[in-house]
């Protein structure tokens, strides 16, 4: 199968998006289904495709941790079949029909090696705005394929050292370099709170690298189980340890996804106890729903710095985004538009869209998708992020990230219990970066 298109679709001209090629699969749904079920790894095909059977067709995976005790990101995955159910009632990527596969990988190494052996078998020709901490598990699969990561959510440095992947943001080494820096000249002692995990180990160094260059010192870093049911411990140590000055109030900062909601309950009851302390943390471990749930202006997030590597939701930069929400997901409380994870995963297939459009009438497979984007092709993201291109010596290749080309973070504050921007225009944490030892 070529990928080659039978007809131009001119709808496509005008929303400047960028897809993955795809090497159309061979098996019928019918199949997929069975083959799924024989993997246990939960993965689906948007309703309404075939698989990625057809000449004119383009197949995709996409994947997250579902129904997990720690983080889980279930709108990436439904927001990539919300896509795939608006693209294809548009025409379609370039006159072709997505077809996009989804996995969960359960917040486990071996299931996530598994979805990527999927995408393997299903001839996908990307991934595209997924979520794994367990890059050391699906990136060696997805290479030895020649398949391409698009827009992870940048949870690993690995994401940041593949050639085969091609991340949007700037990751975790961003978001915590950029905060660092933000907390360097309004916090006394700095306690990071954080998951007691390989990717959670990779934090510390990156949050004292803004720390260090706005002359402050190094944080306290303080594991923590990244499934408990309660904090309070964890809670009254991270206020002892930053309660030590009463002239210099301390920081504490949760990086802990999905169970930084559980911690912040904990810590609401033991912070009674203490002097004062601020709260700062990063986009994905709290949101605007986050906040509201905690009691809004009156919650333990109130004045609390938070980074992201977006602008705000309501940007009218986001509308594209949104309409897709609101004519494919509405209803659907998995897809929220505030979530960072849905919204890597829009421009993310933004970014397949756009390198589908550049290959015109060729053929679309993993291979040509790779070498657009190796080639040099500039994609826009409508002012979401700045202009994306992806080289093999990027200007932070020297400290270990050579794919990280978007170092820009937005800076935010809980001010009457909503999330508002702190500052005008975005952070360029590059300088802060070059800096980190991230051996």
């Amino acid at each position: 199968m070529t990928g080659r298109r039978r007809t131009r679709s001119s709808f496509l001209r005008g929303l400047r998006g960028r897809s993955r090629a795809a090497r159309t699969g061979a098996l019928s749904a019918g199949a997929l289904v069975a083959a799924c079920t024989s993997l246990t790894t939960g993965c689906g095909l948007v309703p309404g495709t075939t698989g990625g059977s057809g000449d004119d067709s383009i197949t995709v995976m996409t994947w997250a941790p579902q129904d997990t005790g720690a983080t889980n990101k279930p709108g990436m995955p439904a927001f990539a079949q919300a896509y795939a159910r608006w693209i294809n009632d548009q025409g379609g990527l370039g006159g072709r029909t997505l077809n996009v596969l989804t996995c969960n990988d359960h917040n486990d190494s071996v299931t996530a090696a598994k979805c990527a052996r999927r995408a393997v078998k299903e001839d996908a020709v990307a991934v595209v705005g997924s979520y794994s901490q367990h890059a050391d598990a699906f990136l060696p699969v997805l290479e030895g394929a020649g398949i391409p990561y698009i827009g992870g959510y940048g949870l690993t440095n690995l994401e940041f050292t593949s050639p085969l992947s091609y991340p949007v943001n700037g990751g975790q080494p961003a978001l915590l370099a950029g905060l660092g820096s933000a907390l360097a000249d309004s916090c006394g002692p700095v306690t990071l709170v954080r998951p007691d995990t390989i990717v959670g180990d990779q934090l510390p160094t990156l949050l004292d690298s803004g720390l260090t260059s706005g002359g402050h010192g190094r944080a306290h870093d303080q594991r923590a189980a990244e499934d408990a049911t309660e904090y309070d411990g964890q809670s009254e140590r991270a206020l002892e340890r930053t309660t030590t000055d009463p002239a210099e109030p301390g920081c504490v900062v949760p990086v802990l996804g999905d169970r930084t909601g559980t911690f912040m309950d904990s810590f609401r009851r033991a912070r009674e106890d203490y002097p004062d302390v601020r709260t700062a943390t990063v986009l994905g471990s709290v949101d605007q729903s986050t906040v509201n749930a905690s009691g809004g202006a009156s919650g333990p997030y109130e004045g609390a710095y938070v980074t992201g590597w977006y602008p705000a939701v309501s940007d009218p930069a986001w509308d594209g985004m949104k309409k897709v929400i609101k004519e494919e997901a509405f209803g659907d409380n998995r897809v929220d538009a505030a979530d960072a994870g849905v919204q890597t995963t829009w421009i993310a297939y933004t970014v397949l869209k756009e390198v589908v459009e550049a290959l015109g009438d060729g053929e679309v497979s993993a291979h040509t998708v790779t070498r657009a984007l190796d080639d040099g092709l500039e994609v826009g993201t409508g002012g979401l992020t700045p202009p994306l291109q992806w080289r093999f010596q990027g200007k932070l290749a020297s400290v270990g990230f050579p794919r990280l080309v978007n170092t820009e973070v937005t800076l935010q504050v809980v001010r009457q219990g909503r999330l508002v921007s702190a500052r005008e225009g975005a952070l360029d944490t590059t300088r802060t970066l070059r800096n980190t030892d991230v051996t």
